[in-house]
């Protein structure tokens, strides 16, 4: 019963956030004519039809898709540390993918980022690899000795995402296409105002068959929370099992920050949310985490166009104000030499 109430609230929330992002912005839609737009009775051609179904609705629906991915990657890769001040962007897998993507527009010639290289694989491509060498560099650095301790892996995360993106900005530069600066440097800020139909369809895929795949590991993404030994004691292969779940992880934080480029802390606050609402169990966690995620960057993406409008702020700015100060919260309350 906790379980179905929790995701009916967040369903619920999750679309009465979406019709107000379709409504409100720059320009002001009345809650009518949103629903007119979307049921198909409104005038055809009609600059409100338009505004929400060729601009706005993508927008609304990545930043759902982006939303829910980081938040059920948080969710899995704080439980494969044990720490639950994990999630991709403190563990340096989107600076990464961020840097990554950066390469492969530089190299890319004068390729831009709407309607261009993000409707192909190649910008997905370079930021699973910008990822994947993060995740071995944050893994390589943290672990000392045979063993590794949440505490360096975080640490290490947090120096390796700041080099990562030094490295971008680096790029964006040096590149010496100074017409495609500013469009870059936003995006690597995090922002979905590039949101198009085109554009939304391979992060859906991969937040399906990912968030599917997850699902599947439920059990031993459970087993591995009452320890290491514990875990290979129940028959868990954990240095196999983590490096696959690592690899999956990494793939969806890739085409995410693709899309949207480095949005920060919705995977650290949505799975605290969530565990306090539904509890460990990942069945259970992760559908939760991820429609927690979605509503959270839905809002975040509304507060981005109205609270300087014309003006759009990129949306990672306002996820790092909020989730800064979340993070030195849990950091406070976490008791010492806690892995979990």
């Amino acid at each position: 019963m906790r379980y179905a109430v929790a995701v009916a609230v967040l369903v619920a929330a999750l679309a009465a956030a979406g019709l107000a992002s379709l409504a409100l912005g720059s320009v002001r839609i009345p809650p009518g004519q949103v629903l007119d737009a979307l049921t198909g009775r409104g005038a055809d051609p009609s600059p409100f039809r338009t505004i929400v179904l060729d601009v706005r609705l993508p927008r609304v629906l990545l930043g759902a898709v982006v939303g829910a991915g980081l938040a059920v990657v948080g969710a899995v890769l704080q439980a494969l540390v044990r720490n639950r001040l994990a999630d991709p962007f403190l563990l340096g897998i989107s600076s990464g993918a961020s840097a990554g993507a950066v390469l492969v527009l530089v190299a890319g010639g004068g390729v831009g980022l709407v309607g261009g290289v993000t409707t192909t694989l190649a910008l997905p491509a370079g930021a699973f690899a910008g990822a994947l060498l993060a995740l071995v560099l944050v893994y390589g650095l943290a672990r000392r000795g045979g063993t590794l301790t949440s505490t360096r892996l975080v640490l290490a995360g947090v120096a390796v995402s700041y080099i990562l993106s030094a490295l971008a900005t680096l790029l964006l530069v040096v590149a010496g296409r100074p017409e495609q600066f500013q469009e870059a440097m936003y995006w690597s800020l995090g922002g979905l105002g590039s949101a198009r139909w085109d554009t939304l369809v391979l992060p859906a895929a991969v937040l399906a068959v990912g968030v599917a795949a997850l699902l599947t590991l439920a059990r031993p993404l459970d087993l591995l929370l009452v320890g290491e030994e514990g875990a290979t004691v129940l028959g868990l292969d954990t240095a196999r099992f983590r490096a696959a779940v690592f690899v999956l992880a990494s793939l969806v934080t890739a085409v995410m920050v693709a899309a949207s480029g480095a949005v920060g802390f919705v995977g650290l606050m949505a799975p605290h949310a969530a565990r306090l609402a539904v509890g460990a169990p990942h069945r259970r966690l992760l559908p939760v985490a991820a429609l927690g995620g979605a509503l959270a960057l839905v809002l975040a993406d509304l507060g981005a166009r109205t609270v300087a409008a014309p003006q759009d702020i990129p949306v990672g700015v306002l996820t790092a104000l909020t989730g800064g100060p979340f993070f030195l919260w849990l950091m406070r309350r976490r008791p010492e030499g806690a892995t979990l």
